[in-house]
């Protein structure tokens, strides 16, 4: 059997009107402290997005999704996050927010694979 380390996750959720509080998931952040490991992948389903909002800004709302994803990379893409460790991008990716795109509670679990659990993840809550 393999090691398993904890790893922590959170959705991200669209909320097209913060007002009507309507939402629904559109990405995941894993964070695995024992790796040093924080990624994000995205889905957005522009028919949702839609169907909740039909004057919904869809290219602005990809492009913030995108961003979640540039700063988990870290590097030029995290901005002014590129020098903070997997673990501080984590946290403030998943600190609360009244945006469109806002991250979901957090989440614990076991995993041996994180780059896998991100994917298992995306296709069991977001797509």
């Amino acid at each position: 059997m393999t090691d398993r380390d904890v790893f922590e996750y959170a959705l991200l959720r669209v909320v097209p009107r913060v007002e009507r509080g309507e939402c629904f998931n559109a990405g995941v952040v894993v964070y695995c402290r024992a790796r040093s490991f924080v990624a994000a992948r995205t889905h957005l389903d522009e028919a949702k997005l839609t169907a909740l909002d039909p004057t919904a800004d869809v290219t602005g709302v990809r492009a913030a999704l995108h961003a979640v994803e540039g700063v988990c990379l870290g590097g030029d893409a995290a901005g002014q996050a590129a020098r903070d460790d997997a673990g501080r991008r984590f946290r403030w990716l998943i600190a609360p927010r009244s945006t469109v795109v806002q991250p979901g509670p957090v989440h614990t679990g076991l995993t041996a694979d994180p780059e896998a659990e991100v994917e298992r993840l995306l296709d069991l809550l977001v797509r």
